[in-house]
Formats: structure tokens, C-alpha cells, sequence
């Protein structure tokens, strides 16, 4: 799963690579000639790889696009990914771990390495506090995520207070 901008740009650049490679070794007969089910392989590979990457560029692109005064309904395919439905409900409502940190009163460095290591460091209050911060509720079997006004305003007046300090820290 995508988890931030970095990872996505570098998803894109493996994406093309898996495509180039395929593409180099499409022009390469005398290995399909040599080994076809060696090359065959190497062909489904790549492009089951890229495949991959492409839906997660995909998801992640929908994530960001996502409007952040409309609830999302977010998907697991296992249990054991609940984490992924923290990291995507943030990445729809375009916080930042900083912000996430102040709303569920954590320390950044905490909510990082939470989401580094997908929230198997994470106690169940610290899991709860991030759900309940991000309006993470279960309707009807889906996970569903939606920011209530206090949280609205509470990440309002954290960016105010972003923006007033990045702009005393330029004038300085």
C-alpha cells in the first residue's frame, strides 16, 4: 500500500522499469527462442508486478483525490490489514502525520512509527484514538469513515495555526 507521496513517485518510476523491461525483452528472440517458458516467465512477471503497482498508484491517486467533507468507504481484503483502513481514511482526509498526532493526542513520532509498521506497534487505545479521530465507524459490514465537526474544526485550527507559524518563520 501506498502510504505517501514518496512511495508513490517511486511506484510510478517501478512501474515504467517493469514495463521497459518487458518491452526489451519482447525484442529479445533469440532468448524467447532459446527458453520460451524461461521468457514467458520473466514476461507474466513483470507485468504481474507492474500490475500491482499500478493498482496501488490507483488507489492511492483516488485516496488523494477524495473530497474530504464526504465520507469514504474503505475496503480490507483481511482482518489482518485493518491498519491499511487508518492510513487510507488519513490519506482521504489529506492529514498529515503531524495534525493526525495533535487530533488523537499522540507524539509524531509515535503516529509515525505507527504507520511505519502498519500499527503492529500500536496498543488497541492508541488504534482506537486514531479510529476515532479519523470517524472510522462499521456500517453494514464496510468500514466507513467520516470526520465529525469537532475534528473538522480542531484540524482547521491546527493548519491556522501551521500557516501562521510557517508565515512568522519567512518573515523572520
Amino acid at each position: 500500500m501506498i502510504k505517501n507521496e514518496k512511495q508513490y513517485e517511486y511506484s510510478k518510476k517501478w512501474a515504467e522499469k517493469f514495463k521497459e523491461a518487458n518491452r526489451k525483452l519482447q525484442e529479445n528472440e533469440e532468448k524467447r527462442l532459446k527458453d520460451p517458458d524461461g521468457w514467458q516467465l520473466l514476461q507474466d512477471s513483470n507485468e504481474a508486478l507492474r500490475q500491482s503497482l499500478l493498482n496501488e498508484i490507483t488507489e492511492y491517486e483516488i485516496l488523494v483525490a477524495h473530497d474530504l467533507d464526504k465520507p469514504i468507504i474503505l475496503t480490507v481484503n483481511s482482518m489482518n490489514k485493518l491498519s491499511d483502513v487508518l492510513i487510507k481514511a488519513r490519506i482521504a482526509f489529506k492529514i498529515n502525520l503531524y495534525e493526525l498526532s495533535i487530533l488523537c493526542d499522540r507524539p509524531e513520532e509515535k503516529i509515525s512509527s505507527f504507520e511505519e509498521k502498519d500499527y503492529q506497534n500500536a496498543s488497541f487505545v492508541d488504534f482506537l484514538a486514531v479510529s476515532d479521530a479519523l470517524g472510522i465507524k462499521l456500517q453494514e459490514g464496510k468500514f466507513v469513515a467520516e470526520l465529525d465537526d469537532f475534528y473538522k474544526e480542531h484540524l482547521a485550527t491546527i493548519r491556522q495555526t501551521e500557516n501562521v507559524n510557517t508565515t512568522f518563520k519567512v518573515a523572520s
